[in-house]
């Protein structure tokens, strides 16, 4: 097997091999706790910087409530404010994508700023008194940039900076050069699923069900694929192809034409892996291109699948068919995972459901619920709080464990 250059966690003889409680899948109240302590307070990619490659170019971002803009200035810099009109509210931009051309104009009453978020003037002035433009800019969002991704988050939260998280797959990221990937064909994807997150999280986080549940996939690399835990919510997943040829038409011609990156470390050579950073996003990498996706949670039953797609420059013609079967196998995929994740999240509300018992192959599945438990612990208990008492619950057991956020 193939040595990785990073510490990844050892799974240990004896563990908690139970997951979360049924309850916690269908809470209302939990939910907005994890709205507010766990999705707004935590990073979350928005897109890559070559999704923006000239000024006034910008992309958006809605997360529970909150909405964002990220745009190019004309002075060629990344930014990230609310996408909220300082008069009304309003929404300064409406789509996933667009270009403003000179200046961003409120589409409510008007209102003009400039590409760097300043506010350029209101209309009809003079019904405002004195009104100090300098104080009504777009606010911004705290931004930062890594490998050539842009991430954010609406309130300071326990992260460290993106650089840091990162730290310990930045030589990874810098061997498939990912400052240097461009948009694929085809704008933002997104599905709705009726489920909640921590559903689609769960099918996600382990590769035990590869090898029933995803025939394209197992026969792929099932036979050599592995799932790694590392800290700081950080995982990794790989499978390593190649090794024996495929029935399946996308896998077998995807094996055989599939052009070698000789660039690469060995423990990336002939490989597809997936890089989670926790909650909820992950960036799959194939030798012809990249991905990323995140589970925006849309209610307690609802979730929005959404992500971009990227390639690396001057592709050749072999290289856009391989990524073109590499899309087939994963588009399949993701389908067999939504059923699962539906099937999953439908016992949740079953009498008979009575918890998770995991296996070693799980692990992965478990240390992303112990990542929800540090910063929800009332997610510990085993039988719900009243909904209007969970709440105050959290914030009891936050105190008892000397967690103050």
């Amino acid at each position: 097997m193939t040595q990785l250059p990073y510490p990844v966690l050892t799974i240990p003889n004896e563990w908690d091999r139970r997951g979360l409680p049924a309850w916690t899948y269908h809470s209302d109240a939990l939910f907005d706790l994890e709205r507010d302590k766990l999705f707004l307070t935590h990073w979350q990619v928005v897109g890559h910087v070559s999704n923006l490659p000239d000024p006034g170019d910008w992309l958006a971002f809605d997360l529970m409530g909150e909405r964002a803009v990220v745009m190019r200035g004309k002075d060629g810099e990344v930014r990230a404010f609310h996408n909220l009109c300082r008069h009304r509210g309003a929404r300064v931009v409406d789509g996933d994508s667009g270009h403003c051309k000179g200046a961003i104009v409120c589409p409510f009453h008007g209102w003009v700023y400039n590409l760097d978020g300043t506010l350029r003037g209101a209309a009809r002035p003079e019904s405002f008194g004195d009104l100090d433009r300098a104080e009504f800019g777009l606010k911004p969002i705290e931004m930062e940039v890594f490998a050539g991704f842009i991430f954010l988050r609406f309130s300071p939260g326990p992260q460290p900076s993106v650089a840091t998280l990162f730290a310990p797959f930045a030589a990874d990221f810098a061997a498939y050069g990912f400052a240097d990937l461009v948009p694929a064909e085809g704008p933002v994807w997104s599905a709705d699923l009726p489920v909640n997150w921590k559903s689609v999280r769960d099918v996600d986080n382990e590769g035990y069900h590869v090898a029933l549940a995803h025939p394209g996939l197992q026969e792929l690399y099932g036979r050599t694929y592995r799932d790694y835990s590392l800290e700081n919510g950080l995982s990794m997943s790989v499978g390593w192809y190649g090794d024996a040829p495929g029935r399946l038409w996308s896998v077998r011609h995807y094996a055989k034409i599939s052009p070698p990156r000789p660039g690469l470390p060995p423990h990336l050579q002939r490989a597809w892996t997936y890089y989670g950073l926790f909650p909820n996003q992950v960036f799959a990498v194939t030798p012809e291109g990249a991905q990323f996706y995140h589970d925006i949670p849309v209610s307690a039953g609802m979730t929005r699948l959404t992500g971009r797609l990227y390639r690396w420059k001057n592709e050749s013609r072999e290289t856009r068919l391989a990524r073109y079967l590499a899309m087939r196998i994963d588009r399949e995929t993701s389908v067999e995972d939504r059923q699962l994740s539906i099937w999953s999240n439908e016992s949740m509300k079953s009498a008979a459901f009575e918890g998770f018992h995991l296996s070693d192959l799980e692990y992965g599945l478990r240390r992303h619920h112990d990542g929800l438990r540090a910063i929800l612990p009332v997610m510990a208990l085993p039988e719900p709080p009243p909904e209007d008492h969970i709440a105050a619950r959290n914030a009891e057991m936050s105190c008892q464990t000397g967690d103050q956020g």
